[in-house]
């Protein structure tokens, strides 16, 4: 009897043991859920970030006459103190009064440097805005090569000269970027830039710059975002999918009576029309006669180029992707 009830006693704690550890296991599966979860959204939030900040900027090939590319420019992608992105969007910075002349120089300065003269008119003006003036006597150092750099200069007045290892490169005069690399490429300063003469610059800090490359970048993939939502093709895709879509978006603009699309041409592209109305024609042969069709097509539709028809714009915008 003795045997029995020990026997059972034994039964009755290995259920209540196994029923604990049964316990504990859903309890860990629900925790290992949470965390998934919480990995999907920072994954998404990654994407977001990592899409408007590709290492570098890349230069743009000139389009061809009659239509116009904008594409994301990228900086390099260097923690920011901003924690989220509608801190980013709404962050604001200090504008700097300057005379139209000195606007002008600055614009035209930045149009000349071949690291960016990409940049967006948005981005030139918030740039051009927060610049803030400095000064530099004669034989001052204004960049030492091997220094961690935190301000791009724009020279107003003055010649520097720029030296590396001591061999000097060049001189400058008023009308030139100098410092970009280093802020825009997350490096120290790779020359030497001295102060031939009392000179006066135009300055912006690391940070406001890398901030007004971001956020216009942050800004332009929620409005592609939500322009790609609105297209039936895409309405149920995920988010972060679309996200991935709008990182390699290109918008393209036409003139009124430029041809898109020509029949019979190679096939390596899909446009969505974002604003304006394209004319779809197709030459087809029936009974040994040719025949034109005619068809309209407006906004949010997508096509692409299937080497059977031409499509003329009528003051059409387009999001394009290159397959």
């Amino acid at each position: 009897m003795n045997t029995i009830n020990g026997t059972m006693g034994t039964i009755q704690e290995l259920q209540s043991l196994l029923f604990k550890k049964n316990e504990r296991i859903q309890h860990l599966e629900i925790s290992l859920l949470k965390k998934e979860n919480e990995i999907q959204q920072l994954k998404s939030q990654l994407d977001k970030f990592q899409s408007v900040m590709p290492f570098g900027i890349n230069s743009l090939p000139l389009g061809q006459a009659g239509r116009r590319k904008h594409r994301a420019q990228g900086i390099s992608a260097e923690p920011q103190s901003l924690r989220t992105i509608q801190e980013i969007v709404q962050q604001k910075f200090q504008e700097h009064p300057k005379p139209e002349t000195s606007k002008e120089l600055i614009r035209r300065a930045i149009a000349d440097n071949d690291f960016m003269k990409n940049l967006e008119t948005t981005q030139i003006k918030e740039i051009v805005d927060c610049m803030f003036p400095v000064e530099y006597s004669c034989e001052s150092l204004i960049i030492k090569e091997g220094d961690v750099g935190s301000i791009v200069y724009v020279t107003e007045e003055g010649n520097v000269e720029v030296s590396k290892e001591g061999k000097i490169l060049c001189t400058m005069s008023k009308g030139k970027v100098i410092g970009e690399l280093a802020i825009l490429y997350d490096c120290t300063r790779t020359a030497t830039v001295k102060a031939l003469t009392d000179c006066k610059l135009w300055a912006i800090e690391r940070q406001v710059f890398q901030t007004i490359m971001m956020r216009s970048g942050l800004i332009r993939q929620a409005e592609y975002t939500d322009f790609l939502k609105s297209v039936p093709t895409f309405k149920n895709l995920s988010e972060e999918t679309l996200i991935k879509i709008t990182d390699v978006l290109e918008e393209t603009f036409y003139n009124q009576g430029d041809y898109i699309i020509r029949q019979g041409a190679r096939g390596d592209t899909f446009y969505i029309i974002s604003k304006g109305k394209v004319k779809v024609t197709k030459k087809r042969t029936e009974r040994g006669r040719h025949r034109t069709v005619h068809k309209d097509v407006a906004a949010r539709r997508l096509f692409r180029r299937e080497g059977v028809a031409r499509r003329r714009c009528e003051n059409c915008k387009y999001h394009c992707r290159r397959s």
